[in-house]
């Protein structure tokens, strides 16, 4: 049972933004403190990714682990509602189906994805380092001029 009059829940659950979360600012600040420049919110790209390195071809997106279901035995944060369950189940599924065909859809332009959920951005040297790893450039071997 909920706590709160249906008017609130209501009042709460338009509070919450889909951009410039707190947690997709934290990820912001340390990819520029570490160098990086990117694109926000890449609007002509499936999925619209928080984050966009179009001359690296990566995009990263910010996932709350409520609202795409953060599958992970250490995430504390995802509970699922009490009240209106089939409501949240479909529409939590539908949410996380929509992710995996986004993420097809880059794979297939040609684009590598980076998902950092919410939880991951308490431990800002963790992320950090699999921020530099997933952000370095491979190097592309071309072939000599006397293979052409």
């Amino acid at each position: 049972m909920d706590n709160l009059s249906a008017e609130r829940r209501s009042a709460n659950m338009r509070q919450i933004r889909s951009k410039n979360t707190t947690p997709e600012l934290v990820l912001r600040s340390m990819v520029h403190r570490l160098g990086y420049r990117f694109r926000l919110h890449g609007r002509d790209l499936p999925g619209k990714p928080d984050l966009v390195f179009p001359s690296r071809l990566k995009v990263v997106f910010v996932h709350g682990c409520f609202w795409h279901q953060h599958r992970s035995q250490h995430c504390k944060i995802i509970r699922m509602p009490k009240s209106n369950v089939e409501y949240w189940q479909r529409k939590l599924t539908y949410n996380v189906n929509r992710d995996c065909e986004n993420r097809k859809k880059l794979a297939a332009l040609g684009w590598k994805v980076l998902v950092v959920w919410e939880c991951s951005v308490k431990n800002s040297k963790r992320l950090e380092a699999r921020l530099k790893r997933f952000l370095r450039v491979t190097a592309v071997v071309l072939p000599s001029a006397t293979e052409f």
